[in-house]
Formats: structure tokens, sequence, C-alpha cells
């Protein structure tokens, strides 16, 4: 590299390696990511991550380096707890997530596990876990239990009190108009009226919500998550059980000088993917066995000629045969629920692959409170995208399944948003796929699996 060239790290190197000297592996974890300088005029936080790479303002370089050790190591765990990334997934869930309020929580966790450290320095006022159970949500307790019972998500979940504002406002704030009709044309690069008019309205906040916006009125707004760096959800998997091992071994290795203290309920969880989970699931039952059959030796009848010695003659010992019947899969729709259309373009070709791959047969049953259409299909050449959901109705498994029951199956999925009773039981196993809205819904029997 030319002498001339621009370092990377050039701002971060002094803070790097003061974390590196006190914590060598858990401030080693700064080394596995990536480090970028934004340019002198840019507009940002001082620092800030999307999850992947953490980014440095003109501003840091004029910070001592304890207070740049601190600022980092607040990045450092953000992107090794993979924040951004549970941000985006919760939002998945929710459908809505004020991005301020994650924020000031996952920094409330962050900051409580670095407040032991004397070698780095948190920017005053640096917003405590204990500061925040305290004043948010009126539960005291101190730091080491804290951290040991509370994860982003659940603190989140618990301090989250917006409400909807009243239907007058927001259809007032969805129009643009505040008090009265304004008859001035848009400009053209304001939004038009009827994109305003599409988005939904902005919550108030409660009590809950207030207390902690006012004691983060001052912390910097680092998490900046991008949701086309996420990648498929078998690549979110793998690295986030990557990260896991990394903090965990870092953690064993420096003892009482680790940056993570007793942060363990906030370590990210690696989930299966459920397209794995599915395909797994479906080829135990799918996947062709051998069959018994009485009209062919085995090998080793064949081998030993029928006979156990000169003078015995072995019984007969049936053989085995590859050949069966087709395998059958049954999807049972449930159109009364509510199915995001780019789920079910997963969940739709995630199903014409593995009846492709597995040469299986596919009844499809589509329905609510009664069967409305059945139509079987070709192994791998099945259509559910141009399955309409019209969400609200009510839904009754039972027909569903008996109907399911006529063509044998030898598994079934129901796609559905478990808002129903099922009181027939079927012989065959059944895998209830329902959105991640209707994740903490109780199944009537057989495997729930969250397409999340």
């Amino acid at each position: 590299m030319p002498e001339d060239a621009p370092q990377p790290w050039r701002r971060s190197t002094r803070a790097i390696q003061r974390m590196v000297e006190f914590a060598p592996a858990t401030g080693g974890l700064a080394l596995w990511m990536h480090h970028r300088d934004l340019a002198d005029d840019a507009v940002a936080p001082v620092v800030a991550t999307d999850g992947h790479t953490i980014f440095y303002a003109a501003s840091f370089e004029s910070l001592p380096v304890a207070e740049q050790a601190g600022l980092i190591a607040h990045e450092v765990l953000h992107v090794a707890l993979r924040h951004p990334q549970r941000l985006l997934e919760l939002r998945e869930q929710l459908g809505d997530v004020d991005t301020r309020l994650f924020n000031l929580c996952a920094d409330a966790i962050v900051n409580a596990s670095l407040g032991h450290l004397s070698w780095l320095s948190l920017p005053e006022p640096a917003l405590s876990l204990e500061q925040v159970l305290s004043s948010a949500l009126g539960i005291t307790e101190n730091v080491e239990k804290s951290l040991l019972e509370w994860d982003v998500e659940r603190l989140y979940r618990a301090i989250d009190d917006r409400r909807a504002p009243p239907q007058d406002d927001a259809r007032r704030a969805r129009s643009g108009q505040r008090g009265g009709a304004s008859t001035r044309a848009p400009a053209a690069s304001e939004p038009s009226p009827a994109s305003v008019r599409d988005q939904p309205a902005p919550r108030e906040d409660g009590p809950r919500s207030a207390r902690l916006r006012a004691l983060g009125a001052q912390a910097i707004a680092d998490l900046q998550p991008d949701p086309d760096t996420r990648g498929s959800p078998q690549a979110q998997a793998e690295q986030t059980r990557e990260w896991r091992e990394r903090i965990l071994r870092g953690h064993a290795s420096d003892g009482a000088h680790s940056m993570l203290r007793t942060l363990i309920a906030d370590v990210a969880q690696a989930r299966t993917p459920w397209e794995q989970v599915l395909r797994t699931r479906l080829a135990r039952s799918l996947s062709p066995r051998p069959q018994m059959s009485w009209s062919r030796p085995s090998r080793s009848y064949i081998a030993n000629q029928g006979r156990g010695g000169p003078h015995r003659r072995l019984p007969w010992e049936p053989g085995t045969s590859q050949l069966r019947a087709v395998p059958r899969l049954t999807v049972i729709v449930d159109v009364s629920g509510s199915i995001d259309e780019a789920l079910m373009v997963r969940f739709a070709r995630e199903i014409e692959s593995i009846t492709r791959r597995l040469e299986a047969g596919l009844v499809l049953v589509i329905g609510d409170e009664r069967v409305l259409r059945v139509e079987h299909f070709e192994p791998g050449r099945s259509d559910l995208r141009t399955i309409a959901f019209h969400g609200g109705g009510g839904t009754d498994f039972t027909p569903l399944l008996e109907e399911a029951d006529r063509h044998r199956p030898d598994i079934a999925v129901v796609l559905t948003d478990l808002q129903g009773p099922a009181r027939w039981q079927p012989r065959w196993p059944v895998i209830w796929a329902v959105p991640p809205e209707s994740a903490w819904a109780t199944q009537p029997f057989g495997r729930k699996l969250v397409l999340r």
C-alpha cells in the first residue's frame, strides 16, 4: 500500500489497541468487524453501526482515548449481540417497532455490561439498565441480576406502551391536515396525498415510552440497520451461531476483565431457518422406505441357497422392495387468515422444491369454515402463489382435516393463523405453519412451525 494511501482504522486504531491490551479476548471482537471512517464533512453520529460495519465521524478523533474505547466497545457489543438484525426481526414479528425506543433499550443493556471497566469511559450521560428499569418500569434490582434476566426484546416489549391516536387525529395525520383543509398543491418533493393516506398514523407515547425517551434524550442514534445487508435466513442463522461462540469464548478467556460482565440473557440465540426445519420434517415422512416383499427372498436366503446345513432347510425369509406408492403431501390453507404475500411466495417455493425433490404428490385443500376447493398436483408443479386470503373470518379446521384424510396423506402442512377449533385429530402427522404474528398461539396437536 502506498505511504500516502488512506489507512483503514485511522480513527479507531488507538482505541482498539487499548481494548485488546486490557481485554484481549472480548476486546479482540473488534478485529472481526469492518471499520469505516466517514468523510470529514459528513453529517452523522460520532459513531454508529449497521450490524456489520462501525462508522466513525470526524469528531471521533478529538475524543480522549478512554472515551473512544468506550464508544467502540459499545458498538462492538451491538454488533456481537446482533442488535440491528434483531431490530429488523422484531419489526417483522410486531409490524411496528419504534427504532429510537429499541435503540435506547439496547444501549441500556450494553452500558450496564461495560460499567464495571475502569480502562474505558462511557460518554455522559450514559443510559444504564438500572435507570431504565427503575424509572420506566418501577423495578429495583442490581445490575448483575438485571443482565441475567433481561434481553433487548423483552425490555422493549415491556416498555413500548405507545397507543394509536384517536380516529379523527389519525385521519388528519394521514391526509396531512392539521385542524383544517388546505388548498395548497403539494410540491414535487412531497409525497402524494394517496401515498400519505396509505401510511399509518404515528402512535403516541404512553407513560413508560415517554419516560424512556426523556431519559435517553441525549443518547446518540447509533443503531442504523440496513435490511439490504441481512442475507438469507440460513446465512443469518450461521452468523448468529458464530458470534455467540465468539463472545462466549471471549468471556471465558477474559474473566473479570471481560466486556460482557454477566451479560448472558441478551446473547443472540441461533434459530434454524424455517425452510430447513420444514424440509427436514417432510423428508422424514415422504422419503421412500424399503417395503417387505413376500414375492422375493432375502439376499441372505439366496446366498445360503435356502439351507442351514447339509440336511436342514431354512424357513422362507422375505426380501425387501423399494417400490411403493407415490408419497402424498397435503397442504391445507386457511384463507380466513392473513398471510403476507412475500411470505406466501417463500412458502410456495419451498413446497414446490420439496415435492419435486422427493417426487411426492400434492393435494391442496383450501377453506375456512368449510372446504372451498381441492386440487391435485404432480410433484413440483403446485401453484400456491395465486391463493387469495380474505382475513377476518372464522375458521373450523375439522372439515378441512376430514377432507385431507380422504386422500390418505403421509403428512399434512396447515398454513394458518391458528384462530379456530380442531375437533378431530388425524392419525397422520400435522405441521401447523403460522406467520410470526401467531407465534404465541397454541396448536391443538401436532407440531408448530413459525415462518419468520
